[in-house]
């Protein structure tokens, strides 16, 4: 396992995965929810005011500004992913946080494997192992994604070490 160059693999690619943070809420359902958070703030704050509480307003526009934060942060770790890639040469991760600062790991196809580690709470750990060092792959997946991932790995490598593959 080594750190490899951000070029292109050489074709034909056998596996090629893109894995991406889940985010359920769109630009147009931040757009409402961010105006209900408003009009919902904005209500209870002028009703504070005409009862005389003003110092309330304030904190109803923290309220707003602090929801606001959480989805601006949420959005920014959004921009991580993950690539895996398959080719006869090279198994490549290439991880890239959400500051885009990239890393990236090489192994050798025909010795690597695949590991799964299941814990108590039914999650599931995805690695690849290789010359006795493991990497997680699939973080930003769910566990029964991981597992879903991990076949169709296995068998794209299964497929590529076949004899039967090369002639």
């Amino acid at each position: 396992m080594q750190p490899a160059p951000d070029q292109l693999l050489d074709p034909p690619l056998h596996f090629d995965a893109l894995v991406t943070p889940h985010r359920s809420l769109g630009r147009k359902g931040f757009v409402i929810l961010m105006s209900g958070v408003v009009v919902v703030n904005l209500v209870a704050g002028l009703i504070c005011l005409l009862k005389g509480a003003w110092p309330v307003v304030g904190f109803c526009g923290l309220d707003v500004a602090l929801v606001f934060w959480a989805f601006r942060a949420n959005y920014r770790a959004a921009n991580a992913y993950e690539t895996v890639q398959l080719s006869d040469s090279e198994l490549r991760i290439r991880r890239v946080d959400r500051k885009g600062r990239a890393r990236a790991w090489s192994f050798q196809p025909y010795w690597v494997r695949i590991e799964l580690v299941e814990h108590p709470d039914e999650s599931v750990d995805l690695y690849l192992v290789s010359h006795g060092k493991a990497l997680e792959i699939g973080h930003a997946l769910s566990s029964p994604e991981r597992l879903d991932f991990a076949r169709a790995l296995h068998r794209a490598l299964t497929r590529m070490k076949a004899p039967a593959a090369h002639g």
